[in-house]
């Protein structure tokens, strides 16, 4: 059956996945963000410094800041126009989805290291991203 046959309350159930998975992501990216930001050391978190060595930054502050802009407060502002019903909310959706899962792969490049939370969010950028797929075909 072609995406564009589905039933209505199908795609209410994926405009509810999404919703979740994005209040999902900016709640934690805008805790983590800030905790960064207020913390650029890491500790409010339970970040080592030492997890930096192999990458361009001295300190969690710039990536916090970036955390927070582009995975925190975009994730709210993609949410806010699926909820509206904008006509450009499923291209939002896709687009917030590679910013995560991009987001997760530079990180554990960087980091050298795969953390749980990087496969849950990993899964949640991937998720997004076909959900708003799946939502732009109606």
């Amino acid at each position: 059956m072609p995406l564009g046959k589905l039933k209505p309350e199908m795609k209410l159930a994926v405009k509810i996945a999404c919703s979740v998975l994005l209040l999902f992501n900016g709640i934690g990216a805008v805790y983590g963000g800030l905790s960064l930001i207020t913390s650029p050391d890491g500790s409010s978190i339970g970040l080592a410094l030492k997890w930096l060595k192999h990458s361009p930054f001295h300190n969690y502050l710039v990536p916090g800041i970036v955390l927070f802009v582009c995975n925190g407060l975009l994730s709210f502002f993609v949410f806010f126009r699926l909820m509206q019903n904008a006509r450009s909310y499923p291209l939002l959706v896709i687009a917030q989805g590679v910013i995560l899962t991009g987001w997760i792969v530079i990180e554990m490049v960087l980091m050298k290291t795969i953390h749980f939370f990087h496969i849950i969010l990993g899964a949640t950028g991937v998720l997004l991203f076909f959900g708003g797929y799946v939502l732009s075909a109606w």
